[in-house]
């Protein structure tokens, strides 16, 4: 089952919001936001069709790409084709793209494999139809990480920053310390609007996100609390594990859980 919803947000920012689901609901929709002739993200490839059909009316000159995951960066080589749009995002989103790696079977499944792009550098503002994208690197997530401001509005398109103000797990490559630097550094901006890949939220956003630095912190200095008890890992995640995460540690073998954020949090301090 495949959802597919176009959303108009404040006034100039389009979303697409889509779903892939071979069995049952998709277990996580993506957003891909264009404003102006500007696409930030670009959806899964299992969903490129629905892509295709959106960017056919729309005049799309440039592709921001917040990471190189393939949720966001997966049509990135079929909107660089069908509307000759220039690919821009972080170095190693370039490095990414260009040498792409095998992907887990879960990721196959959910989201499908990213096709080789190129991506050019990164301007330090990047100006288009009278709106100014201002590119911060926020890595954690993943190294490449990028999220793009537009000061003249309050918007923040925030890729994989945000998720939500609790998350439950963490990719096994994903750095806590890197995520809490990256939070503060964008802190010190004015938003209201948090533009996520995932969960947009419209209002509050610098609260939002001030809620999810807390949230990392407070695992964080938990984590430091219990280590220097002289208590294991095992026992560390045992005593902090809410057991939120089952289903999504089943599906990808792992890659995902709440474990992976405590291993990170141990690794940081």
């Amino acid at each position: 089952m495949n959802i597919v919803k176009l959303h108009r947000f404040n006034a100039g920012v389009t979303a697409l919001e889509m779903g892939y689901g071979m069995v049952g609901r998709p277990l996580m929709n993506v957003h891909c936001y264009l404003v102006g002739d500007t696409l930030i993200d670009s959806g899964q490839t299992r969903m490129a069709r629905t892509v295709k059909t959106f960017i056919r009316g729309h005049r799309i000159r440039r592709l921001l790409l917040t990471h190189h995951h393939e949720d966001h960066s997966g049509n990135a080589a079929l909107v660089a084709g069908a509307c000759g749009a220039t690919v821009l995002g972080h170095p190693l989103t370039a490095r990414k793209m260009v040498h792409i790696h095998p992907i887990l079977p879960y990721q196959h499944f959910i989201w499908g494999r990213a096709r080789r792009v190129d991506v050019s550098p990164l301007p330090a503002v990047v100006e288009s139809d009278g709106y100014r994208f201002i590119p911060i690197h926020t890595p954690g997530h993943s190294r490449d990480h990028t999220v793009y401001l537009e000061p003249g509005n309050g918007w923040l398109f925030c890729g994989d920053l945000y998720l939500g103000d609790r998350i439950k797990f963490f990719r096994s490559d994903e750095k806590i310390d890197l995520q809490i630097r990256s939070l503060r550094a964008v802190l010190r901006y004015d938003f209201e609007a948090l533009f996520c890949g995932h969960n947009p939220v419209l209002n509050n956003g610098r609260r939002r996100l001030r809620a999810k630095l807390a949230y990392l912190e407070d695992i964080a200095g938990t984590v430091r609390s219990l280590m220097a008890r002289g208590l294991p890992e095992r026992e560390i995640i045992r005593r902090l594990d809410r057991k939120q995460d089952r289903l999504v540690k089943t599906i990808t073998m792992g890659n995902v859980s709440f474990a992976n954020m405590v291993r990170s949090a141990i690794h940081a301090a």
